[in-house]
This record gives structure tokens, C-alpha cells and sequence, in this order.
């Protein structure tokens, strides 16, 4: 654990696994949450560095009338091309991870939570102590997601493809979070493991 930062403890998960209700759980008990899905929204947000980098390389197509960033357009200029979506990913991932560095210094409570759906994926294991990983079924993802997100089966399965193996997350977490039951089970498993975090934060154990 570093000398400048609270213990911490990095929650990650395939889509449809079930991330949101378990870092909503942590944060009811009072654990400060740092969210990379919300940290890359803000890093292109209008006014950002990022959003200004990204408007310079793609030009004003990839912005709203309301001067924000059009992902949808974005997507469709890097989503088949291999150049394009390596540069965007080398202009925004810096961005992203100092974002991300900044919120989790000023984190008050015991230990904090970082969230991020990509961090095996992204090779961002050491910036946390521990790995608890939120697991259902690879099914059981596929129907959750589509019931929440206006995607296509194909658009959600290519985006499951995208992501590493249910085996080799599993294979890096230190904690396994089954959320393939009812929400009271979930609940459960994330309150022993916020008094399993206390006791680790407060003795510094890894």
C-alpha cells in the first residue's frame, strides 16, 4: 500500500455482472467510491483538455449541438479503425488514470473502492491492494444487459468478447462476489467483505 493514499480495493466485472449494486452497497456503508466510467466522462467533458484534443484530431463532427462529445459518432469513426481508436485510447487513458490517481488522494473514509470494468483488461492490477471481482454466469450477464442497455445480443456478445475471459478475471481476484442469486445474497457477501476491508485497511495486511 502506498504511503499517500488509503487502502484501497479495486472492483471490477464483466458487463451485466452486476458492478453498480455492489459499489452502491459499499457506498451506503459509508466507502468512498472513485467510478472510472464517470472519470472518463469527465476528462471529455465540455471546457475539458481532453475534449479539446479530441475535437482538434476528429474535427466539430464528433460534437453536440450542445457543445458535448457525440460518442455515438465517435464510436463510429474508431470502431473499425485500428489507428484511430489507438490514438484516441493514447490521447484519454493518460487522462484517465491521473483523473483517477487525483480522486482517489483526497478519498476520507477508511479504505476506498476504485471501479473499474477494465482493469485487468488495462493492465491497472497495482493500483490497488486488492481485487474483488463481481461474477455471474456468462448467461445470466448476456440477459442483464440486454434488459438494461438498447443494445443488440450481437452489439452486447461483441462487447463480452471484447472483454477478458470470466476464467482469467476470476484467476486475478482476491475476492469473488457471486452475484448470480437474489440482491439480499449480494448485499450480504459486500458486508463481510466491507468489516474484512476495515480489519485489513486499519492493520495495513494485503
Amino acid at each position: 500500500m502506498s504511503d499517500n493514499r488509503c487502502y484501497l480495493v479495486g472492483i471490477t466485472g464483466g458487463i451485466g455482472s452486476g458492478k453498480t449494486l455492489v459499489t452502491d452497497t459499499f457506498a451506503s456503508l459509508g466507502v468512498e467510491i472513485v467510478d472510472a466510467d464517470i472519470v472518463a466522462r469527465e476528462v471529455v467533458a465540455p471546457g475539458s483538455e481532453g475534449l479539446s484534443a479530441i475535437t482538434a484530431h476528429f474535427g466539430n463532427t464528433i460534437i453536440t449541438p450542445q457543445g458535448e462529445l457525440n460518442r455515438a459518432a465517435l464510436r463510429e469513426l474508431v470502431f473499425t479503425n485500428e489507428a484511430q481508436k489507438k490514438w484516441l485510447n493514447q490521447c484519454l487513458h493518460p487522462r484517465i488514470r491521473q483523473a483517477m490517481a487525483e480522486a482517489v488522494s483526497n478519498i476520507q473514509s477508511e479504505y476506498g473502492v476504485l471501479a473499474v470494468p477494465l482493469l485487468i483488461e488495462n493492465g491497472m492490477q497495482k493500483m490497488v491492494d486488492r481485487i474483488a471481482v463481481v461474477d455471474c454466469p456468462e448467461s445470466v450477464q448476456l440477459t442483464r444487459a440486454l434488459s438494461r442497455d438498447a443494445s443488440s445480443e450481437a452489439a452486447i456478445k461483441g462487447i463480452m468478447a471484447a472483454q477478458v475471459s470470466r476464467e482469467t478475471r476470476l484467476a486475478e481476484a482476491d475476492d469473488v462476489i457471486d452475484n448470480s442469486k437474489d440482491k439480499a445474497s449480494t448485499i450480504s457477501q459486500v458486508k463481510q467483505l466491507h468489516q474484512q476491508y476495515l480489519r485489513m485497511a486499519r492493520t495495513g495486511a494485503d
